[in-house]
């Protein structure tokens, strides 16, 4: 993996995801919703998911997934007062 992750960001395992029956592929980023995968590209990824030796690997591929969502720009939403 080399220097794909030099701030260690994919060791919290900040993403997790769902497969359902029919092969749909629910992505998410510390428990919201970020990416729906339906058809080839959730088989895809599916394959991929089962190929990745360690956890660590599979939040790789989940992070290249979803790709740059997230900039460090966006408004905080929560109320801190």
């Amino acid at each position: 993996m080399g220097n794909t992750d030099n701030r260690k960001r994919l060791d919290e395992e900040v993403f997790t995801y769902r497969i359902t029956k029919n092969n749909t592929v629910f992505i998410e980023y510390h428990g919201k919703q970020v990416m729906v995968l339906k058809g080839k590209e959730a088989d895809k990824m599916i394959n991929r998911i089962d190929q990745a030796s360690t956890d660590k690997d599979v939040q790789l591929i989940l992070a290249k997934v979803t790709g740059n969502f997230k900039r460090g720009n966006e408004k905080d939403t929560s109320t801190k007062k």
